[in-house]
């Protein structure tokens, strides 16, 4: 079976498609009061979660190393979007935790990913685009959340 597209656009095209859906989040993140969030970021998020964690954690469940996840904590903290604290069942332990304004960007992120998804329907047809989504999902692993993507992209 043949195509009249070279293999290698695939990829090319999911990427593209991943971009434009992050730069559109980016641009309307900056409109509402968040102007210095990076695509990276939005994965520390995810990884520090509601309970917080460590800095070498953070680094293993990202794919990088302790000293880079240091430098994007202190990066974050400066920006108010972090905060280091100890951890209450061992003093020896500094925990990262999301600040108000870290919990509230992620919550505004989840309602612009929405607004998004919709417009991607109103162009396709909500049926084209769930057809599109339940194949993407078909050739992809289950679990939809690989936060090492940042470690992935940087490894050699």
């Amino acid at each position: 079976m043949s195509s009249d597209s070279p293999g290698f656009e695939l990829p090319l095209r999911l990427f593209l498609a991943f971009r434009v859906l992050i730069d559109d989040l980016h641009d309307e993140l900056a409109r509402q009061g968040h102007p210095d969030v990076r695509p990276m970021h939005g994965y520390v998020f995810q990884a520090i979660g509601q309970d917080g964690t460590t800095a070498a954690d953070l680094g293993r469940r990202l794919g990088i190393s302790k000293q880079a996840a240091g430098k994007t904590i202190d990066t974050l903290e400066r920006l108010g979007y972090v905060e280091r604290g100890t951890d209450p069942r061992d003093a020896r332990r500094k925990i990262v935790r999301l600040t108000d304004r870290g919990i509230e960007c992620l919550a505004l992120s989840a309602r612009i990913f929405d607004r998004l998804r919709a417009d991607w329907a109103q162009t396709l047809g909500e049926d084209r685009l769930r057809a599109l989504e339940a194949d993407l999902r078909s050739m992809t692993p289950a679990e939809p959340f690989l936060l090492d993507v940042p470690g992935w992209f940087g490894h050699s």
